[in-house]
């Protein structure tokens, strides 16, 4: 009986081709082997008109040095109907083109002014792009009186609300000096892409959320821009418990980074020290996603990042007091890992049994690589494990494809977790999950860093984590086979909230007290 029940788990996750999306990335790949035309593109899922249905928001990349101004080029957002299809509103959303002569990347999401309406952050190989949501079906483009057009190298991006205002700030990774004059291909025959460390490393960027629209850039004061590193994705959690959201930073080809929220505006990179900067035998992995999530149920959030072929995916599980064990082998996710190349990732619960899945997109960063090593691949299907009481095993999923972003999100509203996975220099791939006998239970809350704990679950409210993407922001619980759910909530502003409710299977909207 068990293995039968296993079997039906192991099925759940279906390729789906939803009528309207009809989005291909253009990357223009050349001869020169421009790292960014290795690295994008980004996904979000996000209700922005509000009624009730995810949309999708898909990064386009465009060709290095020429203005997106073709419609080849642009980003899209599909607006979902009622039957489930969906429609490109990307001219009437005022979406259009580019401001900016851009190579696009990645994308976060959050109401950055208040106005009850999820805004937009597109970063580029170029100046990034702040797209304030008007709530009558469209953007403008915000950056100038926001003041976060960052520019060089940005990657992934997250809001998080660092300070516990209840304004939502905002992290840019910067992957490295980069431009196109200094350029390079590495190798004779065949010519690849260079590493990373033949570039110097950057600082990241962190804005302050003043109101009124405007940020602050606080990078040198808050002690972020003290690092400089090669960095690409990043997410957000509580890591030692202390009422203050920490940051986990993926860097490609060195240490990790973790910078920890010392409360008074500060932090601290002490990756090292935490035990969650190298592998297991103390060699630096190349980072490319990461998650911040609670995978064993302990209450405290791990962190897992994605890295290339041979490294093994790292897996670090919280000790407490901020401390780090490195995990990939005892939980099973260094063998299934070792011969991929991971980008997007999520902690999700796909089959709502109460543990965290994990989901990954792959496919190595050079398009030539099976001409210097016959076994790996530049395209392969995306890594699907579920989570069976803190170890993992592995499930088929396709399509065979360079994978890059990934987003989480219940797309059709049916109480299992969806997601869609940009691909580079081709289709999104949608994937559909049935839903099975377990409950759930999804939250919504307006606080980002709120600290949520449903029948012993943690999660904390945020869209942030995986690369280039951005997350559904509801709250999704599998509660197994519970017929009640305990929840407790603890704000930013350190108010705690907790009910019970024995009615599951449905979205539930908590506010602060």
């Amino acid at each position: 009986m068990e293995g039968m029940h296993w079997a039906l788990l192991l099925a759940m996750l279906e390729v789906s081709r939803p009528s309207g999306i009809e989005f291909r990335h253009v990357h223009s790949p050349s001869a020169r082997k421009h790292l960014p035309e290795a690295m994008g593109g980004g996904v979000a899922l996000l209700d922005y008109n509000n009624d009730g249905l995810l949309d999708v928001f898909l990064v386009n990349s465009g060709q290095l040095g020429v203005p997106r101004t073709e419609p080849r080029f642009w980003n899209r957002l599909y607006q979902q109907n009622r039957d489930g299809s969906f429609t490109d509103v990307t001219r009437q959303a005022g979406l259009a083109g580019s401001p900016a002569a851009g190579y696009g990347m990645g994308v976060a999401t959050a109401d950055y002014d208040g106005d009850g309406f999820t805004d937009l952050y597109v970063t580029n190989f170029g100046a990034n792009v702040l797209y304030r949501n008007t709530g009558k079906g469209g953007f403008v483009d915000a950056t100038t009186k926001a003041g976060v057009a960052a520019g060089g190298w940005s990657v992934s991006a997250g809001f998080f609300d660092f300070d516990n205002d209840g304004r939502p700030d905002l992290f840019v990774t910067r992957y490295m000096d980069w431009t196109l004059a200094t350029s390079q291909a590495c190798g004779s025959a065949p010519k690849v892409y260079c590493p990373p460390a033949t570039f110097p490393a950057v600082a990241n960027v962190l804005y302050r959320n003043l109101g009124d629209g405007v940020f602050q850039d606080v990078s040198t004061r808050s002690g972020i821009a003290a690092a400089k590193g090669r960095a690409l994705g990043v997410a957000f959690a509580d890591a030692d418990d202390d009422g203050h959201t920490d940051i986990f930073v993926a860097n490609d080809g060195m240490e990790q980074f973790f910078f920890h929220n010392r409360g008074d505006g500060t932090f601290t990179e002490r990756a090292i020290e935490a035990g969650a900067a190298l592998s297991g035998d103390g060699q630096p992995v190349s980072g490319m996603g990461v998650d911040f999530r609670d995978y064993d149920n302990d209450g405290r959030p791990d962190v897992v990042v994605t890295t290339l072929s041979r490294q093994r995916y790292a897996l670090f599980r919280n000790e407490g007091g901020g401390v780090f064990g490195y995990h990939s082998l005892l939980s099973n996710l260094g063998a299934l890992s070792s011969i991929h190349s991971g980008w997007g990732v999520a902690f999700a619960d796909f089959d709502n049994d109460g543990w965290k899945d994990l989901l990954a997109a792959q496919g190595h960063v050079m398009d030539n690589v099976q001409q210097l090593d016959p076994s790996l691949r530049s395209q392969e299907p995306p890594l699907l494990l579920f989570n069976r009481k803190g170890r993992f095993e592995e499930s088929s999923l396709g399509p065979v494809v360079p994978g890059r972003g990934l987003a989480i999100g219940d797309i059709d509203n049916d109480g299992a977790l969806d997601a869609v996975m940009s691909v580079l220099g081709g289709a999104p791939v949608v994937y559909r999950n049935r839903p099975g006998p377990n409950n759930w239970l999804q939250l919504k809350l307006k606080s980002l860093g709120a600290r949520v704990t449903v029948n012993g679950q943690r999660q904390e409210a945020g869209t942030a984590g995986s690369y280039l993407s951005a997350h559904d922001g509801r709250l999704h619980f599998g509660l197994g086979t519970a017929t009640a759910a305990e929840i407790e909530v603890r704000w930013p502003s350190g108010r705690t909230s907790s009910m019970r409710t024995d009615q599951l299977n449905r979205v539930l909207t908590i506010e602060e007290p």
